[in-house]
Order: C-alpha cells, then structure tokens, then sequence
C-alpha cells in the first residue's frame, strides 16, 4: 500500500512539472494586466510604464498598465490578491506594501500569503535634509541638538505609517532621541517647512531631493538603505553615519498566489533581463533609486519581502502606529 501511494505522489508531481511546463510554453498568448497601486505620474508609475513597453517587445504580447490607486495602495493590491493565478494580472508596487500589515487593522489580503514574489526591481533609499544654513551638518548632530534639554527638534514626512515615518522612529529608537513629526503630502508639501526651517530635517524621497542637494538649496546628512547612491557618493548611510539601520524602500513585482512555479521563472528572467539594459539601469539612477545587482531570484526576492514585512512590522508594532482603514 506504502508503495503504491509513493507512485501514486511521484506521478502526480511528475504531472504537475509536465503541466507546470507546458504551460509557460504557451505563456503569455494573451496581453497582461500590470496593476501599479498608487496614481498615475509618481515613481511607481514611472518604472511600470517604461517597463511595460519594453516587457511588451519581451514577451511579443501587449502588457497593460492599469492605475488602481487609493488606501495607501491596498485598493489595487486587493485586484490583483484576488485575481487568478495565471501570469495575466501582475502587480508592481513600492515599500508601503510591506508595511500593511502591522499598520492596517483589516486588510481583504496578506501580503505574504496571498501573492508571488516575482523579482525585486530597485532599492528606493530616503535621504535626512535640512536647509541649507542650517548648523547641523552630520547626523551626529541632529542626535545631540535632539538630546539637548528642551530640545524641539521635528522632521518632516509623507505621513503617518509612511516609510519616512518609520525611518524617523527607527532614529529615534536606535539614538535614543524624541524628535516631533510633522506630517506632510508629500515632498512638495514638506519641502517649503524645510527650506523655511519650520522644520529641522525632511526625511524625503531622493528622487526630488538630489537636484536640491546637488545645487546647494538644501543640505544632506545621511541616505537611508545599505549602500550609498551612485548620484550623491559623498553621503553616508544611516549606519556609516552612526545610526544601525539599513532597511530601505524598493520598487518589486508580485502576482497573486499559487502562480505556475514556471510562469514564474519566465517573467523573472524577462524583468531581469530588461533592468540589466544599459538605459534602465540609468534610468532608474537619474530617479535617484538604485538598480538590483546581481538580479533576485523569485524566491530571493521572496525571503527579502518577508524580512521586510517583519522588520517594517516590528518598528510599526514599537511606535504604536494605527490607522484605520
């Protein structure tokens, strides 16, 4: 009995891998769906458009971009959670769909059980910046005009549960500091309370930010993530700057789950493939962002996901930051 169930699972495996390939044969013999959360014209959008295109002349078959923004990005994650697993609705979404989980009380999806890792695309780092005349210049002394006695110190954000908030929690965790957020929309938003020195760091994106510091109009103390970017090679990270933490923002693509493990592999050799191209790399360094190398393998980018729910989570779970959605 014991030997006749063992051939009766090999069968079914070896089934399944005949399927399995077949499949990714065939894959794709229709145009796909590429589901960007957030609204048209941001960097998210920026890189699914232009990936589309050249994905399209990849896979000889049309790949639509397809906005579905609102709640922080849960609308269109839930689309494409809930959408078959066959390769035709495919997402490309930012850091914030890592933090979700621990922010959100219900959410229709989990962002680990309920999608496939595909590939990482980019790191997306944020920088700390302060006005151009301001007396601090490193990050060593933001830490000490905030330990100072009556101190005031703020810093500037997207907004509650955003990756600068979290980044700005994590500083003060780890230097053992009080600083006041002030919540903005935005870079556009936060930018005119810096420059004015309303505020005493911005925690922004680099992608706005590079051409102000490059120019002088405003002044950087340190670039979140583990490396140093390509554009701004004089500006430590948080960790080289004395600050021990190298989570970063990051643009990945994701399919819902139970996607055939072969699909899988087509889609990640192709976006590889394209990112590696000379005008893509560039691409995503003149947007500040920093290009994967070498490229993730699915279940690399998998394992790199998952940590990141857990690491965003835990700084989510010690700030007590809730919203209700």
């Amino acid at each position: 009995m014991n030997r006749i169930r063992k051939l009766s699972f090999g069968i079914a495996l070896a089934m399944a891998a005949i399927t399995s390939a077949s499949y990714a044969g065939n894959y794709p013999d229709k145009p796909i769906k590429l589901v960007v959360p957030f609204p048209p014209g941001g960097g998210t959008d920026i890189a699914a458009r232009t990936l589309a295109q050249k994905l399209t002349t990849e896979l000889k078959q049309a790949v639509i971009v397809e906005n579905r923004s609102g709640a922080s990005g849960n609308i269109g994650a839930a689309v494409v959670a809930h959408a078959k697993p066959d390769g035709y609705t495919l997402m490309l979404t930012a850091a914030p769909f890592a933090i979700g989980p621990a922010l959100f009380k219900t959410l229709s999806f989990n962002p680990v059980k309920d999608f496939t890792a595909i590939t990482q695309i980019a790191t997306v780092p944020l920088v700390v910046v302060t006005r151009a005349d301001s007396p601090l210049n490193t990050m060593a002394d933001l830490i000490a005009a905030a330990r100072k006695k009556d101190s005031d110190v703020t810093y500037a954000t997207f907004g509650v549960g955003s990756p600068s908030n979290l980044n700005g929690e994590k500083i003060q965790q780890l230097a053992h500091i009080k600083m006041t957020q002030i919540p903005f929309k935005g870079s556009s938003g936060a930018l005119p309370a810096v420059l004015s020195g309303r505020v005493t760091v911005g925690i922004l994106d680099v992608v706005s930010m590079t051409p102000l510091i490059k120019s002088g109009r405003v002044k950087a103390l340190a670039i979140t993530g583990p490396v140093r970017s390509p554009e701004l090679p004089n500006l430590p990270t948080l960790s080289q700057a004395g600050v021990p933490f190298d989570a970063v923002g990051w643009f990945g693509m994701f399919g819902p789950a139970g996607m055939p493990p072969a699909v899988v592999e087509t889609l990640n050799t192709a976006v590889n493939k394209i990112f590696a191209m000379p005008d893509m790399r560039q691409m995503i360094i003149r947007n500040g962002s920093i290009p994967i190398s070498p490229p993730t393998t699915a279940h690399q980018w998998q394992t790199i996901f998952n940590n990141d729910v857990q690491v965003w989570g835990k700084i989510v779970r010690d700030a007590g930051i809730t919203i209700n959605n």
